[in-house]
């Protein structure tokens, strides 16, 4: 699956903070029935990768950081740590075993899959958050 359900996640808790309000972690994982313990960890990659900001304290909360109309969901993926290939031998550095055992032969299937790869890549890039959560 190339969307996980952290990234998933991540998508709800910046959808509830577009409204330009500073929320607890509490009022955030109610409001999008995101787990409270996960939308923690998860407020903190985004908080790490720039788009959410935390304050601590009496009146403290998180909230947007960044413009969503910035963030591309490729970028959220990364900022999630979540890897977008379709399959294994997409990773960089992966070592091929068919190749290998085939002295280095092209393997179709891979060439098929870096085209795919590709298109999903720039459809990742091509649209960012605002669009993706609002439409348009």
């Amino acid at each position: 699956m190339i969307i996980t359900k952290e990234t998933d996640y991540a998508l709800r808790i910046l959808r509830t903070l577009a409204n330009g309000r500073r929320l607890t972690t509490s009022e955030i994982a109610r409001c999008e029935q995101v787990p409270k313990q996960f939308a923690y960890k998860i407020i903190k990659k985004l908080q790490k990768g720039g788009i959410v900001s935390i304050l601590r304290g009496a009146d403290g909360g998180c909230a947007l950081a960044a413009d969503l109309e910035s963030i591309t969901m490729r970028r959220l993926m990364h900022t999630m740590e979540e890897d977008s290939s379709v399959c294994s031998c997409m990773k960089p550095g992966y070592k091929c075993n068919w190749r290998r055992a085939h002295g280095g032969s092209v393997c179709h299937a891979h060439a098929y899959l870096i085209s795919v790869q590709k298109k999903i890549d720039g459809e990742f890039e091509a649209h960012n958050l605002k669009e993706i959560l609002f439409g348009g």
